[in-house]
């Protein structure tokens, strides 16, 4: 899919709907002169409702949407009538939605499930009829409560892609490759960098049926948690997968280095990234042979899950699935 589809960030106006004034009337007809106060109730304002909906990946569907804006509610009236509740606003969003306010920066809610639904501004409640004002001491009041405004706010919704396997790696570290291998997942696959420019997931098949989601982010590069690059724009979904998986070509002059760069830029991100279970994947081993790949072995640091793979032969896929599944569920 291409980048322009894929939109992890919008910023809208939400707006909900006013409460619906109490009524003020007193019954009057021709069999009763003075029946006392039956005004009532009015009908609370529109709610601004978010929704989760796994079927969605993106939020393209409210780039353009600026103003969400909910009905008000109808006034009350007599015979203790109550006025119609406003129309509620839903906004279907995908998993890992995360709203915000536009100027504290406050997060309000998050939507994690599908199905789920938050309140994001809540309508204005219905004011009372003077029926609820009747006393022994005030018979006929003549008034009711008006309704309670409605909330005009700015939301930046802000998705982070939910996924078991992040991949981390500088530009064409073979991730879109190793993605369309293990998955049904088709990115954009060439020889230069920033071949993937939006992040891509995947549903890679596991044994006895089992499975977990990977996602491929763009290319992270040094000064990435700076601005550079496209790096900065993607970090923040790597935060929510529940593993990272570090890949790194066997071509690269310092794979060490390498891994401690990308190491570097996920810390000055987010230091709570270090704290996820990693792997190290060295890659395109199909270009080097049993002795080369035992000398870039000795130069690992130690402690850290390794597997040299090669997505174009499947070396070692199998390993690294094992690896994944061993590590998402220790």
């Amino acid at each position: 899919m291409a980048s322009s589809n894929f939109i992890d960030y919008v910023k809208i106006c939400s707006r909900s709907g006013r409460g619906g004034g109490g009524s003020a009337h007193l019954h009057r007809d021709k069999k009763t002169a003075k029946g006392g106060p039956d005004g009532g109730d009015g009908g609370r304002g529109g709610h601004i409702i978010l929704r989760g909906n796994s079927q969605l990946w993106t939020l393209l569907h409210l780039q353009f949407r600026k103003h969400v804006i909910a009905e008000n509610g109808l006034n009350g009236g007599p015979d203790h009538s109550s006025g119609a509740q406003g129309h509620d606003e839903v906004l279907e969003v995908p998993l890992g939605t995360i709203a915000r306010d536009a100027e504290t920066g406050e997060v309000k809610c998050e939507i994690t499930q599908h199905g789920q639904e938050i309140i994001l501004t809540p309508g204005g409640r219905g004011g009372l009829g003077n029926a609820h004002f009747k006393s022994p001491t005030n018979q006929t009041p003549r008034y009711a409560q008006p309704g309670e405004p409605g909330i005009e706010e700015w939301v930046v919704l802000e998705l982070k892609l939910l996924a078991d396997v992040g991949l981390v790696g500088f530009p064409n570290a073979g991730k879109s490759t190793l993605l369309s291998v293990v998955s049904a997942a088709k990115p954009k696959i060439a020889n230069y960098a920033f071949t993937t420019l939006a992040p891509n997931l995947g549903v890679v098949a596991y044994r006895d049926y089992k499975s977990f989601v990977m996602a491929d982010i763009p290319g992270i590069i040094e000064g990435a948690s700076e601005g550079k690059g496209l790096g900065l724009r993607f970090l923040r979904h790597i935060e929510r997968n529940s593993m990272l998986l570090f890949m790194v070509a066997c071509d690269s002059p310092d794979i060490a280095e390498e891994y401690h760069v990308l190491l570097t830029e996920l810390e000055k991100y987010n230091p709570e990234l270090l704290d996820k279970k990693r792997i190290l994947a060295i890659t395109k081993t199909d270009m080097i042979d049993e002795e080369l790949e035992e000398e870039i072995r000795q130069t690992l640091p130690d402690g850290l899950p390794t597997v040299f793979i090669s997505s174009v032969t499947q070396k070692n896929i199998g390993q690294l699935k094992d690896l994944i599944w061993q590590a998402l569920n220790s």
